[in-house]
């Protein structure tokens, strides 16, 4: 059989448009960088500070965490999956996110990379053992990656209902009655952050963390200035991993925007929301079916008004799948749910939001522009 060129280019672009209606087109960066230092094999967990250990432990509680353990000056929170713990809150003057945590594969990748950034892994206090790393990415931000630390091992998980679902029946002779109850956290999946230098700090985690885009998003009408999202994942090679670990986009500040637990499935997301309104917590938006990962979602507001999402039925891609491109609107965040609100969208004008703007403009080092600020602007209201 002959093979024509064709052919060829099909075969290579088997993955192309997967999951997007856009490709990348010639010339436009890449998803991945050929030759990282390492590849990470997942976000290890999240570190906090917060002044009230107890509001932050009751909270996490009611959301669906377990505690780990419990110091005078620290919380360690997990999930019900075998592995880390998702959250560690220390005390602090003012409540702040501290710094995501990756987990390399070894203690020889940790070294690796430590030598390629000219810094030293120290040993992790506290249980679990193990090294850890901190750098800082090209904003400034902190990240850490741990190696070697012992895992936790798994909880009784909550099983998902038994549904009876396109004509297949496998609920006989019994009632569904979904507890109010917090929903069982099972673990951490991923993590957004907002960047003022989006292009910089998306090249330093593809080349030091060896991170793969799967999806990136633009401003409408700016594609030809590049991204200004990337949903990016680990590259696990022909193990999947979650659509993302971490996202990130271009803003006026340097900042956690949210971060997201997965839980059994739907019912599991609404019972455990209907739990967490009548504690009196607050609903950022939801529920609803996300485009860029194609979870169930659910948004929801901390006592320090950090936003935690519950999901589940998340796409999971290989090494094969190739980045799609699309413009970021409001509209184009859910395939079904409830209008976005502007408490998750973080657009009620406010002090904070104009001296953050004003900083941004004004600092010509970063990546947000005039123009920038008038594509983000677009976004609210496409």
């Amino acid at each position: 059989m002959v093979t024509t060129p064709t052919a060829e280019a099909d075969a290579r672009n088997i993955h192309r448009d997967l999951h997007s209606e856009q490709g990348a087109v010639r010339g436009e960066r890449p998803d991945r960088d050929r030759n990282p230092v390492i590849k990470v094999e997942d976000l290890a967990w999240l570190e906090f500070e917060k002044p009230d250990l107890d509001r932050a432990e009751k909270f996490a509680h009611d959301f669906g965490f377990t505690t780990v353990a419990r110091t005078p000056d620290s919380v360690s929170l997990r999930g019900a999956l075998a592995g880390s713990q998702c959250l560690v809150i220390r005390r602090g003057t003012e409540s702040r996110f501290v710094a995501p945590v990756f987990r390399a594969a070894d203690r020889a990748d940790l070294d690796r990379l430590a030598r390629a950034n000219d810094a030293i892994a120290r040993p992790l206090t506290g249980p679990g053992g193990g090294a850890v790393l901190d750098l800082h990415d090209p904003s400034g931000s902190l990240l850490r990656v741990v190696a070697g630390i012992d895992d936790l091992s798994a909880q009784p998980l909550v099983a998902p209902l038994t549904i009876n679902v396109s004509g297949s029946v496998l609920r006989t002779n019994a009632v569904q009655r979904p507890q109010i109850a917090p929903a069982q956290v099972q673990r951490l999946g991923h993590v957004v952050l907002e960047t003022t230098s989006f292009q910089r700090s998306l090249d330093w985690y593809q080349h030091n963390l060896g991170l793969i885009v799967s999806d990136f998003l633009f401003f409408p009408g700016q594609r030809q200035r590049g991204p200004t999202m990337a949903f990016i994942r680990c590259d696990r090679g022909d193990a999947p991993s979650d659509h993302h670990t971490l996202a990130m986009h271009l803003g006026p500040s340097c900042r956690y925007i949210h971060s997201a637990y997965q839980v059994a499935d739907l019912d599991a997301i609404a019972a455990g929301g209907r739990y967490l309104a009548e504690q009196g917590y607050r609903h950022a938006w939801g529920i609803g079916r996300h485009i860029q990962g194609s979870q169930i979602f659910d948004y929801w507001r901390d006592p320090d008004r950090f936003m935690v999402e519950h999901f589940t039925d998340g796409d999971m891609f290989d090494s094969s799948v190739e980045a799609g491109w699309a413009p970021m609107t409001a509209s184009g965040l859910s395939q079904w749910g409830p209008p976005v609100t502007r408490d998750f969208l973080d657009a009620t004008p406010s002090p904070r939001l104009v001296r953050e703007l004003v900083r941004a403009l004004r600092d010509g080092n970063n990546e947000f522009d005039l123009r920038r600020l008038v594509g983000l602007l677009k976004v609210a209201t496409s």
